[in-house]
């Protein structure tokens, strides 16, 4: 998942979306999220592919991906990740140089496991704008009960690396930031966290809020979850945290682009999926070309069927994006009784 911070040009955002939603999408989208794998070399606690399979494995093909991102022309904004390790795909650098040659704001997360010098010079050369890292942990300990091996120095020695080659040869882009999902078993290392991105190089931190199935394995469980439930102690890292990053430099936000203490707060609108803007802005699709509403989807929901929308490899965006599945989904989330996954969004986790 991304966070959900808006990095295309709010305004341009906005007005394609338009204040008028109705079940049909008036504008195109400008943003896709495009998953180049669901494959992944960790076992994260806190992701629903570690207790089930939601597709069977496997890399988006080219010709798959160029004929999802060739059809909108204005996309302004592509996500090359879902819910495997997007540098896991050998063609990522071919995948962001598609793009970048159409003048697209590109960016992916990633566990920086396999952020090495070869590959992320090779990102570089391609022009990718933006990498975000989900380190989630600010020493190893922490770092394998979350994600489920041992791996925290090596991902450490590859950002630290990555960082340098672009400080030295000044070779600019891309935006690197790092990135914890809020949970009551690592709040601690917030602090450690930010002077850890300070003493890597990188000065854009995130806490991002915990989303999880009603019936959560792992760490993806309520029990786990900061949302509502901080206590003086765990209010009072949030705090220590940020004024840290401020005396350090470090920009710290959290879910949103909202101020992080904020953002684990309830949203006290009384029909808080009414303010989604994503089935009129985005499209994402799975490995396979599965249409599905958004990023948080599968971490909310169990399963695909409930909440397909379309199938980029037999339709068109075109036919999907204004299609029967698509049309329910928008008139579901503009009543009083949207779709199961998106009832709880502003809720238990971020819009």
């Amino acid at each position: 998942m991304d966070g959900n911070t808006t990095t295309v040009d709010p305004k341009r955002y906005f007005e394609a979306v338009g204040e008028a939603r109705e079940t049909a999408g008036v504008a195109d989208p400008v943003c896709l999220y495009i998953e180049v794998t669901n494959r992944c070399n960790l076992l994260c606690e806190t992701c629903p592919r570690t207790f089930e399979e939601l597709e069977p494995p496997a890399d988006m093909s080219w010709e798959l991906f160029t004929r999802i991102v060739d059809e909108f022309p204005n996309i302004a904004r592509v996500v090359l990740h879902g819910v495997g390790e997007p540098m896991l795909v050998k063609n990522l650098p071919r995948m962001v140089r598609h793009l970048k040659n159409r003048g697209v704001y590109v960016l992916f997360n990633t566990n920086g496991t396999l952020l090495t010098e070869a590959k992320g010079r090779a990102l570089i050369a391609a022009g990718l704008d933006e990498i975000r890292v989900s380190l989630d942990a600010a020493e190893a300990k922490a770092f394998a009960l979350v994600r489920g091996k041992d791996m925290f120095d090596r991902i450490v020695r590859n950002l630290t690396r990555f960082i340098k080659v672009q400080r030295d040869e000044e070779l600019g882009g891309p935006r690197v930031s790092l990135w914890l999902t809020g949970l009551k078993e690592t709040i601690d290392e917030l602090p450690d966290f930010v002077r850890l991105a300070h003493q890597i190089g990188i000065q854009d931190v995130h806490l991002q809020r915990l989303v999880y199935f009603a019936d959560g394995q792992g760490l993806a469980r309520a029990q786990s979850a900061l949302f509502e439930s901080l206590d003086s102690e765990e209010s009072r890292k949030v705090t220590e945290a940020s004024r840290i990053a401020a005396e350090l430099g470090i920009n710290f936000d959290a879910s949103g682009a909202t101020e992080p203490g904020t953002s684990l707060q309830r949203n006290t609108d009384e029909r808080p999926w009414s303010l989604c803007r994503r089935p009129w802005s985005l499209m994402y699709f799975t490995a396979h070309g599965r249409a599905i509403p958004c990023c948080i989807a599968p971490f909310s929901l169990r399963g695909y069927d409930s909440f397909t929308l379309g199938n980029a490899t037999s339709q068109s965006l075109r036919e999907i994006w204004n299609g029967p599945g698509y049309q329910d989904f928008r008139r579901a989330l503009l009543s009083d009784t949207p779709p199961s996954a998106c009832a709880s969004c502003g809720l238990r986790w971020s819009l």
